[in-house]
């Protein structure tokens, strides 16, 4: 992290600086907007949402003063603007990418739709893209990893979120020779798979979040997702299905994630999971073959062994965006990418009965929740991914609660990006393309 503040001190010396592009100015933008405005080398030159006055406010609370903020629709006049060091807002997602004057492009939607779109086009005007979407990024990301290497940029998740959090702990376990047995999360509510808006609207409302939001944490779906893309980062899988989720203390982790036949709950070595009680940490439950190293273990007081726990007991969020965005365009690294292409799935089951007709309203919704399964699973299945649900799908036949739904069952009246990224990365996991080797 002190190598690239001081590149990026140079940066500012040298009258330069890293041109971030953000896309939507709810609260991971409006954290980001705020951070990077501490950071030198580094500025926010422009912000789209569908309410421009939401990220005028970002800005002006930011610091910057109404007379360097400039609301427009037309790319040139943004670029000058920019160019003479002031700040814009606009309504128009894609005119961010486009712009010459815009070298790392940030999605903050959440909308997964959106960020397959927006991921899209930056890839195709050749801009690094990070993005604080996992929603996108489990759905279509090992195909839109693939036309960036390409196009030679950089998609990534971002530094902050939880899989990222959990990427950097496997990183600096796995370059130390350590065995990576687990790699998990904690939720820091207990499973309701049932969580609707309405179940959770009063705890929304003294929390000051979405209700949709919350809901999805609390059904799980969020927890699904963001293991799903640790496990596509590193070619680690669900034990089971939807996978485990025990009830425990830190201590208790590196014993719980042991082979069952050495008394843990493990039917194999190398699985993502969730964990609650440890919230809002993240973990990786690590080993050893070395006598000598389980010694110097025990020594720096890791615990008795043979297994350890690796414990981070905070995520940041966009606060830490900065960081993916500067390794992006620095080093041409990515902070967590699909590089073993699909090797999970986090796939749509039924919150309650479905209708034949009834339209499902995506992830956090009244309708359906997510379950991490196998990717294999998925492609046997034919199971919808969660990241599909959406606008304008609907269901085709009935389908009971607690199953899950699949291809068949929905029709979508209107093919988007995403499903159309999706259709692409369906045909070529049947042909292997996108099982590469993991890192």
């Amino acid at each position: 992290m002190l190598g690239i503040k001081r590149r990026l001190k140079e940066l500012e010396k040298q009258g330069n600086a890293i041109r971030v592009g953000l896309i939507g100015a709810g609260q991971m933008g409006r954290g980001l907007i705020s951070q990077v405005g501490k950071i030198a080398g580094m500025e926010v030159v422009i912000t789209a949402d569908i309410v421009p006055e939401v990220a005028e406010l970002a800005y002006r609370k930011a610091g910057a003063s109404p007379s360097s903020i400039l609301k427009t629709e037309d790319p040139e006049k943004a670029d000058r603007w920019i160019s003479s060091r002031g700040k814009v807002v606009t309504r128009d997602a894609r005119m961010v990418v486009h712009l010459d004057s815009v070298d790392v492009v940030v999605d903050a939607t959440g909308i997964p739709e959106v960020g397959a779109e927006i991921a899209w086009h930056a890839i195709l005007n050749r801009k690094h893209i990070v993005l604080l979407n996992v929603e996108a990024d489990v759905t279509v990301g090992p195909v839109l990893k693939k036309m960036a290497d390409v196009a030679g940029v950089v998609y990534t998740g971002t530094a902050g979120d939880e899989p990222g959090a959990i990427m950097e702990l496997y990183d600096f376990a796995s370059v130390l020779g350590f065995e990576v047995v687990a790699l998990g999360k904690g939720k820091n509510n207990p499973l309701d798979v049932s969580a609707t808006p309405d179940s959770v609207a009063d705890e929304a409302r003294k929390k000051g979040v979405n209700p949709k939001m919350l809901a999805s944490f609390q059904d799980g779906t969020k927890t699904m997702v963001e293991m799903t893309a640790v496990s596509n980062a590193t070619g680690f899988l669900p034990d089971v299905p939807g996978m485990h989720g025990p009830k425990a203390s830190l201590e208790l982790l590196p014993r719980l994630y042991s082979l069952r036949e050495e008394g843990g709950i493990l039917h194999r070595k190398g699985v993502v999971d969730y964990v609650d009680g440890v919230a809002p940490g993240v973990f990786a439950v690590i080993t050893t073959d070395h006598p000598a190293v389980h010694d110097q273990m025990k020594y720096l007081k890791m615990g008795e062994g043979p297994h350890y726990v690796l414990y981070r007991p905070y995520h940041l969020t966009s606060l830490e965006t900065p960081i993916s965005i500067a390794r992006a365009f620095f080093d041409r690294e990515p902070t967590i990418a699909p590089c073993c292409g699909s090797v999970s799935e986090t796939v749509a089951v039924a919150k309650k009965d479905l209708q034949a007709g009834e339209a499902l309203d995506g992830i956090g919704g009244f309708t359906v929740y997510g379950r991490i399964v196998s990717a294999e699973e998925q492609r046997r299945e034919r199971a919808l991914p969660i990241g599909l649900v959406g606008a304008k799908v609907r269901v085709k036949r009935g389908v009971k609660k607690g199953e899950v739904l699949t291809y068949d069952d929905v029709e979508c009246e209107e093919r988007n990006r995403i499903w159309l990224l999706r259709e692409i990365l369906e045909k070529e996991n049947q042909s292997s393309v996108f099982q590469r080797g993991c890192i």
